[in-house]
C-alpha cells in the first residue's frame, strides 16, 4: 500500500485541555483526537462520549474530580461509534442515554464496528483490554427530544437530523446556549463520513445553527467560544460535506469508477482541507460513502475491518 492504512501510524500522545465554556459545561479536547463534553449541574455530573476504553476514561475522570466531587450519574452515547462509547463502564453512571436509532444500530453492527474502529485507531484504544467483553449499551432510549434535570438545570438531548449517521444526539443547555455536538460538528479536523447521510447534512447543521449556540463542543478540535467561533465550525464542516459530495456526484454523473472519483475528489479537497486533522485517513471512508449513496446505497454499508482493508487497498493500493 503507498500510505500506511487509516491511522496505524498515528502514535504521538497529543496535550490535553479541560476548559470551561459556560457556567456549568466544560470541554475535554486533545488537539484533535476525540472529545468528551461534561455536564456539572446542581446533584449530579452528565458525560457526553466517553473515550474509546474504561483506562483512557480515567483521565476524563481526573479532570472531573479537579473541579467536582458530584456523582457522574449519567452517560450520554451521542452516536454508536466505538471510539466514542468503549470507555462507558469507567464511569459508573446510573444511566446510559442513546437515541433508539442509536441503539439500533448498536444492534445491526455495533460489533463489526469494534472490530473495524479497533484495528484503524491503535492509540485511541490504549489498554483495549480494559474494556469489558460485549458492546456498550443505553439503559435509556429516546426518539426526537429529552430533558434531563441535574437538580433545576435543564439540559436537552435532541435529535436534529441525520448527518453523521442516522443517530446522532447534540446535548443542548438551552439556559446558558451551550453545545455538545458529537461528530456532527468539526474544527480544524476532518469529519468522518463512512456512515453519514450527505443529502441531509447541511440541513442538520442548520437546525443546529438555529439553536444559536454561543458555545460549542466539537467533535474533534477546541472548544468553541463565542458565536462567531461557533458559527465558524458550523461552516467548516459544511463546506467540507458539500464539497466533498459535489465532488462525487461530478465523477458519477461523468462515469467514473470508484477510484477515479476517489483520486478526483482528495486532488480537489486537498489544497483547502488537506491540513485538518486525520485528512488522510477520512477521505477514503468518505468518499466511498458519498459514491455509495450516490449510486446505489441510500443507507451506509457496515464497515468490517475486512471491507476496510480491502477499501483502502483499492484506493490507496
Amino acid at each position: 500500500m503507498s500510505k500506511t492504512f487509516a491511522s496505524a501510524a498515528d502514535l504521538e500522545d497529543k496535550k490535553v485541555s479541560f476548559t470551561q465554556l459556560s457556567e456549568h459545561a466544560w470541554a475535554y479536547t486533545a488537539e484533535g483526537d476525540p472529545n468528551t463534553g461534561v455536564i456539572i449541574g446542581d446533584d449530579a455530573v452528565l458525560v457526553a462520549d466517553t473515550q474509546a476504553t474504561p483506562a483512557m476514561a480515567q483521565d476524563v475522570i481526573r479532570r472531573i474530580r479537579e473541579v467536582t466531587d458530584k456523582p457522574i450519574r449519567h452517560v450520554v452515547l451521542t452516536h454508536y461509534h466505538a471510539v466514542r462509547v468503549l470507555g462507558a463502564s469507567a464511569y459508573g453512571a446510573q444511566q446510559v442515554i442513546a437515541s433508539q436509532d442509536t441503539h439500533d444500530l448498536i444492534v445491526e453492527r455495533g460489533e463489526a464496528d469494534k472490530a473495524s474502529e479497533i484495528g484503524r485507531f491503535p492509540r485511541l484504544f490504549r489498554d483495549v483490554e480494559s474494556v469489558p467483553a460485549g458492546l456498550t449499551w443505553p439503559t435509556i432510549t429516546f426518539t426526537g427530544r429529552m430533558s434531563l434535570w441535574l437538580g433545576k438545570l435543564e439540559v436537552q438531548l435532541l435529535q436534529l437530523g441525520r448527518g453523521h449517521t442516522k443517530g446522532d444526539t447534540v446535548v443542548w443547555l438551552p439556559g446558558e446556549k451551550t453545545l455538545l455536538s458529537g461528530d456532527l460538528v468539526e474544527f480544524d479536523a476532518t469529519p468522518y463520513a463512512g456512515d453519514a447521510y450527505f443529502r441531509d447534512w447541511p440541513a442538520t447543521l442548520d437546525n443546529i445553527a438555529a439553536l444559536g449556540p454561543r458555545a460549542l463542543v466539537p467533535g474533534r478540535g477546541p472548544a468553541l467560544l463565542g458565536e462567531a467561533r461557533v458559527q465558524a465550525g458550523l461552516a467548516a464542516t459544511r463546506d467540507f460535506i458539500r464539497d466533498l459530495w459535489a465532488c462525487v456526484q461530478e465523477g458519477v454523473a461523468a462515469g467514473k469508477d470508484l477510484r477515479a472519483t476517489y483520486e478526483h475528489s482528495f486532488a480537489t479537497l486537498q489544497p483547502k482541507y488537506g491540513h485538518w486533522v486525520i485528512f488522510n485517513h477520512c477521505m477514503p471512508f468518505d468518499v466511498t460513502r458519498a459514491y455509495d449513496e450516490a449510486t446505489q446505497h441510500a443507507h451506509p454499508r457496515v464497515w468490517t475491518a475486512e471491507r476496510d482493508r480491502q477499501m483502502w487497498e483499492a484506493l490507496e493500493g
